[in-house]
């Protein structure tokens, strides 16, 4: 775990996510790119591919003492749980009627074990103090967020017409991040890694 020098006042926003390996990020750059290349005019805000990941909880600004706890909570949800496999697959659109805000790319979870894990997140994180999600868990890459109207349809168009090849990834760690804004976009730094267990614990 990253060691932190705690700011009382200070305030970051949080959360905690899947990595995905540079390979899949480099697919899911070369989507982004071809649908920049369709629709050029689209006001749209892009994730960069060194960004993208899968979140599993987002808890927003929290004061900076409470971050080792969110942590803490990451830890223990991992234990005892192996490696496992996901599917990136196919394309869409939130909402999926009027006006398009984002576009992602979905997760199949056939055997519920980023469910299960989610869950447990959500279990730990509950016991330290922080707040449940109040919405169900739908897992999904968010490609980009639509901000303007102009262009928002063809571009919610092309990118459903484009698809997402079916890519298998494994995964095998959570990892808490902090999210800096600014006007050049989020910066992200990692503040810790949990790994899955080889093994169950007995």
């Amino acid at each position: 775990m990253m060691p932190l020098a705690v700011n009382p006042e200070m305030l970051w926003r949080v959360f905690c996510a899947i990595e995905l390996p540079e390979k899949v990020r480099e697919l899911l750059g070369k989507h982004i790119a071809q649908l920049k290349g369709a629709v050029p005019d689209a006001r749209a805000s892009w994730g960069r591919d060194s960004n993208l990941h899968l979140t599993l909880k987002f808890l927003g600004e929290i004061p900076q003492h409470s971050v080792g706890d969110f942590s803490e909570a990451a830890s223990r949800a991992v234990r005892g749980v192996q490696p496992f496999s996901i599917r990136l697959e196919q394309t869409g659109i939130f909402p999926a009627a009027g006006q398009p805000r984002v576009l992602w790319i979905g997760v199949d979870d056939s055997r519920a074990k980023l469910a299960e894990l989610q869950a447990r997140l959500e279990e730990e994180s509950d016991r330290t103090g922080f707040a449940r999600e109040a919405r169900p868990f739908h897992p999904h890459l968010t490609i980009a967020r639509l901000r303007k109207p102009e262009g928002a349809r063809t571009l919610a168009a092309a990118h459903q017409r484009l698809e997402f090849a079916p890519l298998d990834i494994v995964v095998s760690e959570l990892v808490v991040i902090r999210s800096e804004l600014s006007s050049a976009g989020s910066k992200y730094t990692v503040v810790s890694r949990h790994a899955l267990a080889s093994a169950p614990n007995v």
